[in-house]
Order: C-alpha cells, then sequence, then structure tokens
C-alpha cells in the first residue's frame, strides 16, 4: 500500500503491517472467521502503542480482505480513531462522550459486544490519543520542510428525498477528495447566513489517502427559495459554491379543461337533442 509522503502535516502514518490469512468458504464460517480476525487485530495493538496511526492490510487467500485501525492526530487538538474492514466501518470512537460507536451491521453480528470488549477499545484508543501532542511536536518541528502536496475538494448539492412543497427536507452536501483534512463548510438561503439546522460529519479516509465530509441543512422547501453550500480549503483559491433551486412539479390543468368542455359540449347535445324530439312529437 502506497502512503502520501505529504500526510505528516496534519495525521501522522508511522507503520504498516501486512499479513496473510486464510478464510473458509463457508458461508457461516466466514462470518466467525471474520471477527476472529477482528478480534485478532483489537487486541494486537496495545502492542504498538507507539504508532500515533496504525494501518493493517491484510490479503487473504480466495478472497481479499482489508482491516484498517486508524488513529488520526489533527493541528487542531482532535483525535479521531475508527476501525473497518472491507471499507465497511465496524466502529468509531467518540472521545466527547467517552464511548465506543459501534456501526457494524446487524447481519453481521446482533450484538458487537460479544465479541469487541468496549472496555477494552476505548482504553486503547485513549491511550493513542494521549500520544497526540508527541505528535504534534514532530509537526512542528517538520515546519520547515517545503510545503505539502494539496488536493482540492469536490462537492455536489442534493435533497435526501424527494421534494413535497411544504415537507421538511434535508439538504446534503457532500465534499470528497480533499487533503488535508481541514475544510470550513457554510450554507446561505436567499443570500443570507444559516447555521440551524446544520449539521457536519466527521472526516473520513479514501482508500486514496484523501478524506471526505458530509454537512446537512434541514429545511422545508417553498417556491423561490434559493440555497448555497459554499466550501474553503487551503487547496482551493477561491471558495467552491454550489447553488441549489427547489423544482416542483405542478399538476395540469389542461386534463380538467378538456373534461370541462366535453361536458359542456355534452349537455349542449343533450338539450338540442331534446328540442328536436320536442318538434317532432308536435309535428306528428
Amino acid at each position: 500500500m502506497m502512503i502520501r509522503r505529504d500526510m505528516k502535516r496534519s495525521l501522522l502514518i508511522i507503520l504498516i503491517l501486512n499479513a496473510c490469512c486464510v478464510f473458509s468458504q463457508s458461508k457461516s464460517e466466514f462470518k466467525l472467521d471474520n471477527l476472529v480476525l477482528v478480534r485478532w487485530i483489537l487486541y494486537a495493538i496495545p502492542f504498538y502503542q507507539f504508532i500515533y496511526i496504525f494501518l493493517v492490510s491484510i490479503y487473504c487467500f480466495l478472497a481479499a480482505h482489508d482491516a484498517l485501525y486508524l488513529v488520526g492526530c489533527f493541528e487542531n487538538g482532535t483525535t479521531e480513531v475508527q476501525f473497518e474492514l472491507d471499507s465497511e466501518e465496524v466502529f468509531y470512537v467518540n472521545f466527547k462522550r467517552e464511548e465506543v460507536v459501534y456501526t457494524m451491521p446487524k447481519f453481521v453480528v446482533e450484538d458487537p459486544t460479544q465479541i469487541l470488549e468496549i472496555h477494552h477499545l476505548y482504553r486503547n484508543a485513549a491511550r493513542a490519543k494521549s500520544l497526540c501532542p508527541v505528535a504534534a511536536t514532530f509537526i512542528k518541528a517538520e515546519e520547515k520542510n517545503p510545503p505539502e502536496e494539496r488536493d482540492p475538494p469536490e462537492s455536489i448539492l442534493y435533497p435526501a428525498v424527494g421534494l413535497q412543497l411544504g415537507d421538511e427536507n434535508t439538504l446534503i452536501c457532500f465534499v470528497n477528495h480533499f487533503y488535508p483534512p481541514d475544510i470550513r463548510v457554510s450554507w446561505t438561503k436567499n443570500g443570507d447566513p444559516v447555521s440551524e439546522g446544520v449539521s457536519l460529519s466527521r472526516y473520513f479516509l479514501n482508500k486514496d489517502q484523501t478524506f471526505h465530509q458530509f454537512s446537512t441543512l434541514t429545511f422545508t422547501p417553498s417556491e423561490g427559495d434559493v440555497y448555497s453550500c459554499t466550501v474553503e480549503h487551503l487547496a482551493l483559491a477561491r471558495p467552491l459554491t454550489r447553488i441549489w433551486e427547489p423544482e416542483f412539479t405542478h399538476p395540469s390543468h389542461v386534463p380538467e379543461i378538456f373534461c370541462g368542455v366535453g361536458l359542456t359540449l355534452g349537455l349542449l347535445g343533450v338539450a338540442a337533442g331534446t328540442v328536436l324530439l320536442v318538434k317532432g312529437h308536435h309535428g306528428q
């Protein structure tokens, strides 16, 4: 696996460990072996507490499987710890709430705590976090190096579900492929800044060592409103802004017009027929 040489400014990757393993082709046995693999990796981590960021790439016979345990030390003082298996997040650590948040799909295991000990995981994450000041010292010592490579972000803006006039919805601003992981996202409605109903996700690591992030805005669509999402990043010469306007499909009145015309003609036909019938009767 190739690691970006410039990642040392925002987070450090110290070690990559490659290993081989064999999984059973049986579906049920595969799940069990998968869980054993996860447990083995997480219990091996305490022996590498000096590692600021620990990446494990595992290539298995019969099928390839990638495991990633990431401890990110950021320049703003925050720390992120997460674990992924085959690009699926298994858990991440919420240091504000002092808890491990499991995101493992239920079809893999109903209760993740059966194989992952929450106290063990959080304790190791806290130990890794305590090493981040050392990483910050290293970063400051490297500030005299040439400027790091930067990747500008891309962004798209779209609603979470189909639009209905007057129904609450969510606008999603998806920002992708940026490095370093330090962006600012802001929203406007009809040109005015918006802060209420805005949320920002944590950073997610891409396979190419860039990052992606989500920002959402809860809103109630109305005709004529204009929303924008603006992204600011070191690699951008100017802020990147996406604009979105709600578009509603109005029901067509053409069928109603044809129905009204047809009904009128029908009534006229009935009236004319009645008159002719009466005249014919009197003529006889």
